[in-house]
């Protein structure tokens, strides 16, 4: 019969060890903005993540919206993927230019959009098609990277939902 070996001072009790461990994990991710602890504050979650089937064998862009229901900032600063060399674009006035980091506001949004702030996939390693997915790393200033796969949409694809206000100006 094989024993497990539990640390002591827990009394041989596998549950309270877990329990112990489960409590530490979730308290990792709390803390005030006093806090050391990278990611402290931020909690970000990722929808409505979507590519619209690109014309072009070497060249797309990415869609997604960023939620931080923290009360901590945080920053997008790189995304990277096999399908290719990522950037993060800004949009100004109609213009766009790649930045080295997009702000992700504390209990708000960072809406990746088309006509607005998006991602740039170039040199892609496949010609992407619509019905596929393409997985990403979104990495951030002060949290963990996040993994996302976007679906691949139709040309004409565009989000009824997920968002911000502002779609279609």
């Amino acid at each position: 019969m094989k024993r497990t070996r539990t640390p002591k001072g827990l009394g041989g009790r596998p549950a309270l060890a877990a329990v112990a461990v489960s409590g530490a994990l979730v308290l990792t991710g709390c803390g005030g903005s006093d806090s050391d602890s990278p990611g402290s504050g931020a909690e970000l979650s990722v929808g409505a993540a979507y590519i619209p089937q690109p014309v072009s064998d070497s060249m797309a862009a990415g869609f997604l919206t960023i939620t931080n229901k923290g009360d901590a900032e945080d920053e997008l600063t790189s995304v990277t993927s096999e399908a290719g060399d990522v950037t993060v674009h800004e949009t100004v006035d109609g213009t766009m230019k790649e930045v080295d980091r997009l702000p992700v506001p504390a209990h708000g949004e960072l809406v990746l959009e088309s006509g607005g702030n998006h991602l740039m996939f170039e040199k892609l390693t496949q010609r992407l098609e619509q019905g596929e997915t393409v997985s990403v790393e979104l990495h951030f200033a002060h949290s963990d990277p996040v993994t996302v796969k976007l679906p691949v949409k139709a040309a004409t694809y565009r989000p009824t939902t997920g968002q911000s206000e502002h779609t279609g100006h």
